[in-house]
């Protein structure tokens, strides 16, 4: 990754909720990345860090084998956070003490601000009371010397601490969850007040870096990108075509399991808004046929994913090959492939992976989203000037509406699915719903009941309707229609679209459910 001149490096121990803190420091605008805590004195020399957080964990630093930093962090003088099992690290490594199992928190708490802080100037006063959320069993029973106790709680007397001399911080409470309400603007406070980094990491000064750096990687070289329609893709494309023009050649293969309307809104924002070099691969036939009567998800993942890289290498070959494959890789599949507990990386489903693609085609990858959020992505593209329509576009799902229809895949099933998905999404439109739900889609189910139009029987597909909120998609609750809205969609579908005759709601969260339903 490119290096930044004011930079925070996060320690992560394991904490569910590391990548929080990543989001709210780059909400501050600075820029940061997460180590596992194994490779901390590797990030300390590589990033060069203006400042370094240390995140929660659900071990205990009384334990024989328990995660620490190295010797190294502490003599770097760099402004520390410590947050939770953050807090007793540094407690731990500088002379205090921490004992297990007393008074344990969880949930919701209030602290009593002892005494003013530069991390709590502008938020939290002297005497006032606060909420925050805390998660702990052990806690800190002595601080070590030079820090002075800032806050407290009934079951943690040393909730934030302090060494001002030194600028060594630390909280027994998560600032980085929306349940301790000004957590957010602590560590804003944390990186431009004690750390004094400026907070311009903007995405348009992404955008200037990444041009240069994709240039540089680039040289005269050729660079093919594979586009899905998606957002992150699209951002990917226009990026890389703004770097280097026609070096870039798009492949848009068209498997015939996209939304209504689709395949024709990429090719005209790609051939006509950018003038992006774009081969538009006509698949349907192959892919369907391949699918049809297919009812096992993971094979029919499996034949798109297979299909897919087929095609998409036989494309390329046409056009004489490249020396780089694209991706829109981003931060959280970094984060994930280089986990605390040195497990393999995530498992990429088949159907979007294109990283098997270089070592067959002799390819080297050029991943210029790498450093982003879903969000950060959404607001490059809108840097970029990518219409609204694809930056703001709930996500899509590689394998399309094949796993939205349980069971067997038809021509006929795929073309009643795509005018009731468009009803749907027309209807959430018109509502001013869009944007306040993470992903909405219809599904159409293997089963067929009995219904009654005008005076004749009928005997026609259910669908089901999916909308949820959500915040990166790892969790999910069903979205809280009003019963007219739901009323008047249903009536739209069965009466607009010939072989539904039922629609249901969906109203199983993620967990126990997953947000698709194959």
């Amino acid at each position: 990754m490119t290096a930044h001149p004011e930079s925070v490096l996060i320690v992560d121990f394991g904490s569910q909720v590391t990548q929080l803190i990543a989001r709210r420091v780059r909400e501050a605008g600075v820029y940061c990345e997460i180590v596992p805590f194994q490779s901390a004195e590797e990030g300390l020399k590589r990033l060069r860090p203006k400042a370094v957080i240390l995140s929660g964990s659900p071990a205990s630093v009384l334990d024989e084998k328990a995660p620490g930093v190295p010797k190294t962090l502490w003599d770097a003088g760099l402004p520390v956070l410590g947050i939770c099992y953050g807090q007793q690290v540094m407690c731990s490594a500088l002379g205090g003490h921490i004992e297990g199992g007393l008074d344990r928190e969880f949930g919701r708490a209030f602290i009593e601000i002892e005494r003013s802080s530069p991390l709590f100037d502008g938020i939290w006063a002297e005497g006032t009371r606060h909420q925050v959320w805390m998660s702990h069993g052990d806690r800190v029973t002595q601080i070590p010397e030079g820090f002075a106790v800032i806050a407290t709680s009934p079951g943690a007397p040393f909730a934030a601490i302090a060494d001002e001399r030194r600028r060594l911080y630390a909280v027994q409470f998560h600032p980085e969850v929306v349940h301790t309400p000004d957590g957010g603007r602590l560590l804003a406070n944390f990186v431009h007040r004690i750390a004094g980094l400026s907070g311009s990491w903007t995405m348009a000064a992404f955008r200037e870096q990444a041009i240069a750096d994709i240039r540089a990687k680039v040289g005269s070289g050729r660079v093919i990108c594979g586009l899905s329609g998606g957002v992150d893709s699209a951002v990917a494309a226009v990026l890389i075509h703004e770097a280097i023009g026609d070096q870039l050649t798009c492949i848009f293969v068209d498997h015939g399991l996209l939304r209504q309307n689709e395949a024709e809104q990429v090719v005209e924002l790609f051939r006509g808004s950018y003038n992006i070099p774009l081969v538009h691969v006509q698949a349907e036939d192959l892919f369907v046929d391949a699918l049809t009567g297919e009812s096992d998800p993971e094979v029919k993942r499996k034949t798109i994913g297979r299909l897919f890289i087929e095609t998409f290498e036989a494309e390329a070959k046409k056009i004489g090959g490249a020396d780089f494959l694209a991706q829109g890789t981003l931060y959280p599949d970094v984060i994930e492939s280089v986990s605390f507990t040195g497990g393999p990386s995530v498992t990429i489903k088949s159907h979007h992976n294109v990283g098997g693609l270089p070592e067959r085609m002799n390819m080297r990858l050029v991943e210029p989203l790498r450093e982003l959020f879903k969000d950060e992505v959404r607001a490059l593209g809108r840097e970029l000037g990518l219409p609204e329509a694809f930056v703001g576009r709930h996500p899509f799902p590689g394998p399309g509406l094949a796993i939205r229809c349980p069971g067997g895949v038809t021509r006929d099933k795929l073309h009643i699915l795509r005018q009731a998905d468009a009803i749907y999404l027309d209807e959430i439109r018109k509502a001013g719903l869009y944007d306040a739900i993470w992903q909405a889609f219809a599904v159409l189910l293997p089963v067929q009941t009995v219904g009654v139009m005008g005076d004749g029987r009928t005997y026609e597909f259910v669908c089901a309707l999916r909308a949820v909120t959500s915040v990166d998609g790892m969790t999910a609750d069903f979205y809280h229609y009003d019963m007219d809205f739901l009323g008047r969609t249903a009536t739209r579908i069965i009466n607009e679209v010939r072989g539904i005759n039922r629609v249901v709601y969906d109203i199983t969260s993620k967990p126990p459910g997953t947000i698709e339903w194959e």
